[in-house]
Formats: structure tokens, C-alpha cells, sequence
């Protein structure tokens, strides 16, 4: 049993944080920006809640944290109040937000700089991977140190890899955004194309999920997307700002993403449709309006 802090209890963090209590077996303490929602896990899972996340971490052998976006994450873990502040010479920050690789190498020399170590683990899986502690995650760091935070992590993850040093795991998020991005394109224009053949996309999938066409997005969301219902997954919101992190990064290395840039244009179009909230597989709506 470790001492753990859990800071960001939102839709992938507040299951992400339970399975660490639960299956873990881990001391907890959560902190969340609306105090109410860590008073609800603390209900919920037992543990502590607290103030801040310096607060949080205090004493804590490793620390999480799982927020919205690079600025979100500088606001809990650097500053009089951030994560850092507390933390014991010796511990692990561990980040499972996706963002981008600079804000990864700038806090793993933060944590440094304290005597701290930092992992940077965004993970895969989604909502449903989070709440069935089966994520995917993809951690950038010391192996050393990764050694130490891997069985930690291994609450709520049914694989966990170390890709690199500092920013790797980011960088291989990114890989993982650009892969989905055009394999959803790909199966909403061929659902899309079936119907307008006057095809049975029961019978369709059926058959083409058994061969080369197969994947987790069309085993699980062919359904719904035959049927026009968007709610059951990653939010069209959130892949755009995980694609903005993609696309900025290839502006900066060179890489050419014609594919992922257009697919990013076409969840522009799903959000102006009011998809904001609806989960990628909605590109089908697009195709359909």
C-alpha cells in the first residue's frame, strides 16, 4: 500500500482514482476544483479529500493527475498551491492528462528541480476503459522511475508501456489520436455508403468485422452509429483539442497529417451541428445532415 494523491476527479480521474482506492488497495487523498465532486468520491470510496493540491500531496509516494488541457496542468502542479509544493523529496507525479509533449518535459525538469520524479502517462480506453479499469496507457520518463510507478498504475490499466524519456508518452497519445481519427472517417463514410447501396449494415459488418476491416471502433460503435445515436463515448470537444495538440506537434517536427487535418475540420463541422458533446463516431452526422 502506497500513499497516493489523486487531483482531477472528472470523467476519466474520478473511476481512475476509485480503482486505486478499491483495487489498489491505496491511502487516497482527491482533489478536484469543485470540492463538491471530491466530497462525493470520498463518500463514495472513503479516503480524504483536500483543499489543494499542494495540500493533496503532501506526504503522498506518488501523485496523479488527470485535468483538461497544458494550462490546466500548470494551474494544479506548479505554483504556491500546485502538487510540487507539497511533494516529499522522492516522489512520482504521474500525469494522465492528454497534452502535449512540452508541458511533459517541462514538468519532469519541474519535479527534478524538486528532488521529485515525473512519469507522463495519457492514457486510452475512454470513458468505459476508466469505470472497467481496463485504460491503455503510455508513460514517458526514467525507467527506473517507471519501475517504481508501474504497479501503481496497473489499478486501473490492462497495459501500461514506457515509450521513451520525458514527453514519449504524449507523443505516442498523439500516435493513438491520429490512427482513431481517420479509422472512425473511414467506417462512418463506409456505413454511410452501405445505406445510400441500400445495404443491411447489420448484416454488412457482420461479415466485413470478421477480415481486414475489423476494429475496436466498428465492434463497438457500428450500433449506435447505424442508429444515429452519438452519446456513448469520447467527446467530439475533447478530440479536437487532442487533435490541436497533434497537428501544432507536426507543425513543430515536420511531420505531414493531410488526413488527421481534414478529419479535424470535419469534427468542426459536427460541432457546429451541436455535437460538441456527442462522441467521435459522430462523424457519421456529418455525412447525413
Amino acid at each position: 500500500m502506497a500513499k497516493v494523491a489523486f487531483i482531477g476527479l472528472g470523467v476519466m480521474g474520478y473511476p481512475m482514482a476509485g480503482h486505486l482506492k478499491a483495487k489498489g488497495g491505496h491511502d487516497l487523498t482527491v482533489y478536484n476544483r469543485t470540492a463538491a465532486k471530491a466530497e462525493s468520491w470520498v463518500n463514495q470510496h472513503g479516503g480524504r479529500s483536500a483543499a489543494t493540491p499542494a495540500e493533496a500531496a503532501r506526504d503522498a509516494d506518488f501523485v496523479f493527475t488527470c485535468v483538461g488541457n497544458d494550462d490546466d496542468l500548470r494551474t494544479v502542479t506548479i505554483g504556491p498551491d500546485g502538487a510540487l509544493a507539497g511533494m516529499k523529496a522522492g516522489a512520482v507525479l504521474i500525469d494522465n492528462t492528454t497534452a502535449s509533449a512540452e508541458v511533459a518535459r517541462e514538468l519532469y525538469d519541474a519535479a527534478k528541480a524538486k528532488g521529485c520524479d515525473f512519469i507522463d502517462a495519457p492514457v486510452s480506453g475512454g470513458q468505459a476503459g476508466a469505470e472497467n479499469g481496463v485504460l491503455t496507457v503510455m508513460c514517458g520518463g526514467d525507467e527506473a522511475v517507471f519501475d517504481r510507478a508501474r504497479p501503481v498504475i496497473d489499478a486501473y490499466a490492462r497495459m501500461v508501456g514506457l515509450m521513451g524519456p520525458a514527453g514519449a508518452g504524449q507523443l505516442t497519445k498523439m500516435v493513438n489520436q491520429i490512427c482513431i481519427a481517420g479509422l472512425v472517417q473511414g467506417l462512418a463514410e463506409g456505413i454511410h455508403f452501405g445505406k445510400k447501396a441500400g445495404l443491411d449494415i447489420e448484416k454488412v459488418i457482420e461479415v466485413i468485422s470478421k477480415g481486414a476491416a475489423g476494429s475496436w471502433q466498428m465492434e463497438n460503435r457500428y450500433k449506435t452509429m447505424n442508429q444515429g445515436k452519438y452519446d456513448f463515448g469520447f467527446a467530439v470537444d475533447w478530440m479536437r483539442k487532442d487533435l490541436d495538440i497533434v497537428l501544432s506537434e507536426a507543425r513543430r517536427n515536420g511531420a505531414a497529417l493531410p488526413v488527421t487535418a481534414l478529419v479535424d475540420q470535419f469534427y468542426g463541422e459536427v460541432q457546429k451541428l451541436g455535437g460538441k458533446r456527442w462522441d467521435t463516431s459522430s462523424l457519421l452526422a456529418r455525412l447525413e445532415k
